[in-house]
């Protein structure tokens, strides 16, 4: 995959970086801070879709990168990076999924509906809550990894 002559997987890996660890935090204060949900719930659903949506890609596009680019796939510091992109893949596949339910699932009181009171889910919502909070934690840690690996690849340690 291509656009332009230039390999599609170092431009939407950036996406990815930025959008993983952004939509990371805005779940961290869906769940933590409860007076916080009604701002962040569309944030939240909005960010957790691109981060998604693009740590596919990235992981889709490396693939079509490694396949392009013969004798890669042997350096260590390339296989890491795979490992880690796909262990990043599979983790925002599961935080997305996480966060989608809790923003349902778990909502906040509106400033714009002052009679209308918040659902906090019950132990459901209590569950999805640290759920979503450990989620999070693996998403920062896991693009970190996905990160650092990527760039030790292409510039060396």
């Amino acid at each position: 995959m291509e656009i332009s002559g230039i390999p599609l997987h170092p431009l939407v890996v950036h996406a990815a970086v930025v959008f993983g660890p952004l939509a990371a935090l805005a779940a961290l204060g869906y769940a933590v801070v409860p007076r916080w949900r009604w701002w962040l719930r569309w944030p939240l659903v909005l960010g957790t879709l691109v981060a998604v949506g693009s740590a596919v890609l990235a992981a889709s596009s490396g693939e079509s990168l490694l396949e392009a680019r013969e004798g890669l796939e042997a350096l260590p510091a390339v296989q890491d990076h795979e490992e880690a992109g796909e262990l990043t893949r599979n983790v925002m596949l599961g935080f997305g999924v996480l966060a989608l339910l809790t923003a349902w699932r778990v909502t906040g009181v509106s400033p714009l509906a002052p009679g209308r009171s918040a659902s906090g889910g019950g132990a459901v919502g209590t569950v999805l809550s640290g759920l979503l909070v450990l989620a999070s934690l693996a998403v920062l840690v896991t693009v970190f990894l996905a990160g650092h690996s990527g760039a030790t690849a292409v510039w060396g340690s």
